[in-house]
C-alpha cells in the first residue's frame, strides 16, 4: 500500500535554548537543498511521530500542563495512543537523531528499545519530558506537499545530558547546525511559520519561561483560523 504522504501527521519540534553571552540563543540547522518539505530552510530539530513513540517508557512525563494544553482539541488529528507521550517522545527522539544530543536521565530501560531507539539506549539514559514546554501549535495549510500538525516545545540546553555543542552523533539530515544569538536567528532563511515561533519563544524566555495560552494556527478546514489554546 502506497503511503500517502499528503497525509496529515503528528509531528514535535524542540525550541532549545541557552543563555549566550550577548543574550538568549537558539539551537536551529539547515535542511537539504532535495529536501521534500522547506528545502534549504534553517529550522529547528523535529519531525514526523512514529508509530512506536507512544509506548516509550519516559523517565518523567511531560509537565502537566503540558499535556492537558496537547491533549487539548486532539479530535483534529488522527492520532493513537497517548497522544502526550507520543509527541514528547518523538520531540526527543528527533532531538537526538538531528543534533546527537540526548534529553535524558540515567537508566535501565523495561525491556527491548524500538529499533529508532536503540542508540538512545545505549547512552545509559532514558527520555525525560519534564524540562519541555508546549509553546506553540501549527497544521500546515492543505496543497503542500507535506502536511503535519506540529507542536513546538521549547527547553533549555540544562536539559540535555552531556556537552550541549556535541553534535558529533548526529545524522545528516540537518547541516550547519548551530547555536545562534535569538536577535540573529530571524535574518537565517526561515519558513514563515518558524519565524511566528521565534516571536513567541522570545517572548516566553521575557517572561522566564512562564507561558500563557499556546498560540495555534489552524489549517485543518477549509478556513485557516487562528486560535489560543488555553
Amino acid at each position: 500500500m502506497t503511503e500517502d504522504k499528503t497525509a496529515l501527521r503528528n509531528a514535535a519540534t524542540i525550541i532549545l535554548s541557552r543563555a549566550g553571552a550577548s543574550g538568549p540563543q537558539v539551537l536551529m540547522g539547515q535542511r537539504g537543498s532535495k529536501a521534500a518539505f522547506m528545502p534549504n530552510k534553517f529550522v529547528f530539530p523535529g519531525g514526523a511521530v512514529d508509530p512506536g513513540d507512544a509506548e516509550v517508557p519516559l523517565a518523567r512525563p511531560l509537565p502537566e500542563a503540558c499535556a492537558r494544553r496537547v491533549a487539548a482539541h486532539a479530535s483534529e488529528a488522527p492520532h493513537s495512543g497517548d497522544l502526550a507521550r507520543a509527541l514528547a517522545a518523538a520531540a526527543i527522539r528527533e532531538l537526538w537523531e538531528e543534533t546527537g544530543l540526548p534529553m535524558g536521565v540515567p537508566g535501565a530501560w523495561p525491556g527491548t528499545p524500538a529499533p529508532d531507539w536503540q542508540d538512545f539506549a545505549a547512552t545509559g539514559l532514558c527520555p525525560s519530558a519534564e524540562g519541555l514546554t508546549y509553546v506553540f501549535r501549527a497544521i500546515t495549510p492543505r496543497g503542500r506537499p507535506r502536511r503535519f500538525d506540529a507542536r513546538f516545545f521549547l527547553a533549555d540546553a540544562g536539559s540535555v545530558a552531556g556537552d550541549a555543542e556535541d553534535f558529533s552523533r548526529a545524522s545528516d539530515e540537518l547541516s550547519h547546525l548551530q547555536w545562534i544569538d535569538l536577535a540573529e536567528a530571524r535574518h537565517l532563511d526561515l519558513p514563515f511559520i518558524t519565524e511566528v515561533v521565534l516571536a513567541e519563544v522570545s517572548e516566553a524566555i521575557r517572561r522566564g519561561r512562564v507561558v500563557g495560552p499556546v498560540p495555534f494556527f489552524d489549517n485543518s478546514g477549509p478556513e485557516s483560523l487562528f486560535r489560543r489554546i488555553e
